[in-house]
């Protein structure tokens, strides 16, 4: 694998940008000049973190506006259930990161290419 310009190899920068979600998404876009798989890896990062937060928020926001209390059960179980799939994902995406694959999700894979190509 070929150095970045903050001197780490690619795909070490590149399965790092996913450790803290949209947090290291965002240190990396900025700092890295050179690399493509490192931007496109922070950029995707970015958008399925904070698409994922997103939605478990309004998923958890239903739960406690929801005065049914037999509906607890069935939202709190699609939450979990969200929040398992992200875990997947999360620990998905820095293994293809870190084996230099630049795997790209449906639809955020799309906006990610774009963008790191700017």
């Amino acid at each position: 694998m070929t150095k970045t310009s903050m001197g780490l190899d690619e795909n070490v920068e590149g399965a790092l940008c996913y450790v803290l979600g949209f947090i290291t998404g965002i240190v990396f876009l900025v700092m890295e000049k050179d690399s493509k798989f490192v931007k496109f890896h922070a950029v995707q990062s970015i958008i399925i973190s904070l698409a994922l937060w997103i939605f478990n928020m309004v998923i958890t926001s239903i739960l406690f506006a929801s005065f049914s209390y037999s509906m607890w059960g069935i939202i709190g179980m699609i939450s979990s259930l969200i929040s398992l799939a992200a875990l997947i994902i999360w620990i998905m995406l820095i293994l293809k990161a870190y084996q230099g694959e630049k795997f790209k999700l449906p639809i955020v894979g799309d906006i990610a290419e774009k963008q790191s190509e700017k």
